[in-house]
């Protein structure tokens, strides 16, 4: 059987990284992307033990040249894509009433338009390959509950959701499936994370607020991932999958 491959954007920490970690030990070929290559040596470090070929590319989801080249790279070193992960993301906190257009369409162009610009260009790639393949979108609860002070990246996650279903519809004649995966607040180095994270009242409240009492990890994302990737998900396509200590539903 050949070796599968994997394209996981932001890559260079976190969430992006455990994912690229999970696969290759799933066996995939794994191609990590992030807008500047000296972010990813961690990554590319920590998965060259496990035997895989990897894969650093500079992707910029702003740009359409950036998007097609990356695609191109990966096809012509790893020889296809099977999996795609939509990791990268941006966001900015800041009262609705206060956002400018300028940080609006920041988030709105890496988290929608560009993750959609990708995704359309590896469906062309499965579609043209009649290959199966999977799609999974990392989404957020902010795409699902109402949250002060993130209106920008809780459209877009919703966005991201909605863009699931839509192309799992559309694409599920082509054996292409299209899931995501929505964590809620996470145990992770991420920049956007580390003032909230040393606000011990803060962490208190959130964890008062989730029925487990727990945070999940970027390793049980990492395999939530890991699954609907693998054949044992072969059946699973336009779901979100959230992962949230039952706060969405308590």
């Amino acid at each position: 059987m050949a070796t599968r491959s994997a394209l996981i954007t932001g890559a260079s920490y976190g969430v992006g990284s455990a994912i690229a970690m999970a696969l290759a030990k799933d066996g995939f070929d794994v191609a990590i992307s992030a807008t500047r290559a000296d972010h990813l040596a961690r990554t590319v470090a920590e998965l060259e033990p496990l035997g895989k070929r990897v894969l650093p590319i500079v992707l910029d989801l702003r740009s359409t040249t950036s998007i097609n080249t990356a695609i191109s790279e990966v096809v012509a070193t790893l020889g296809g894509i099977d999996v795609l992960v939509n990791n990268a993301a941006t966001s900015v906190r800041k009262r609705a009433i206060d956002l400018t257009p300028a940080e609006w369409n920041a988030v709105i162009n890496v988290n929608v338009t560009g993750t959609f610009f990708l995704t359309q260009q590896v469906g062309r790639h499965l579609i043209e390959r009649a290959c199966p393949g999977s799609i999974i979108n990392i989404a957020s609860v902010h795409g699902i509950l109402g949250v002060a002070e993130r209106c920008a990246y809780g459209v877009s996650k919703a966005a991201i959701i909605q863009m699931t279903r839509m192309l799992a519809v559309e694409w599920a004649e082509n054996a292409i499936r299209v899931n995501a995966v929505a964590p809620g607040r996470l145990l992770t180095e991420s920049p956007s994370r580390a003032t909230t994270a040393q606000d011990q009242h803060y962490m208190d409240a959130m964890l008062k607020r989730i029925p487990l009492h727990r945070f999940a990890t970027v390793d049980e994302v990492a395999a939530a991932v890991s699954y609907l990737a693998g054949t044992n998900a072969e059946s699973i396509t336009g779901q979100t999958l959230v992962l949230d200590g039952g706060l969405t539903v308590a």
